[in-house]
């Protein structure tokens, strides 16, 4: 198995192990032995992967958003309400994951997504970067309720109140 092999190997099977791990017990309980051996790999390979317990969390998330953003066409001249949509969508796709993350008080760790996504970049006008500022903590905020009160609403619910809002 090569090297590239073997890192894909021992990340997938830790954020498997993890997210099992996360179903019976808080983040800040799992230990990084326990984890790695229920992933069945060794601790210099969690170490040579991650740089603690969040960032496979992170670096799922990113995963996951990076797909959206290839299956959404981001960076198209899309109107915002289908990739609000497209991106409600994503989450309900994915609700077992995002609840997760709800129940364990980690929902705010797709707070560095959404502003890679949506926020002010060093060339944007000061009204620009506020403007941007003001929509994606807006846009958070929304996310971080909508997964608070259960998701009750459906992604095509929620993106419509947000355009509603007029943001």
């Amino acid at each position: 198995m090569s090297n590239a092999a073997r890192n894909t190997y021992v990340r997938e099977h830790i954020t498997a192990a993890l997210l099992q791990l996360l179903r019976e017990k808080p983040l800040r309980a799992v230990s990084v032995s326990e984890l790695c051996e229920r992933a069945g790999v060794g601790r210099a390979s969690f170490y040579r992967n991650f740089s603690d317990k969040e960032d496979i969390l992170r670096v799922r998330i990113h995963r996951l958003f990076h797909a959206w953003m290839q299956e959404a066409g981001l960076g198209t001249d899309r109107p915002l309400s289908e990739l609000l949509r497209s991106l409600f969508t994503h989450f309900e796709q994915h609700r077992d994951f995002y609840e997760l993350l709800n129940r364990q008080g980690l929902i705010y760790l797709l707070k560095d997504v959404v502003f890679e996504l949506c926020g002010a970049r060093p060339d944007c006008s000061k009204e620009e970067a506020y403007a941007r500022a003001y929509f994606t903590y807006a846009l958070y905020g929304w996310i971080e309720v909508w997964f608070q009160r259960g998701m009750r609403e459906s992604a095509e619910e929620i993106a419509e109140m947000f355009q509603r809002q007029g943001l």
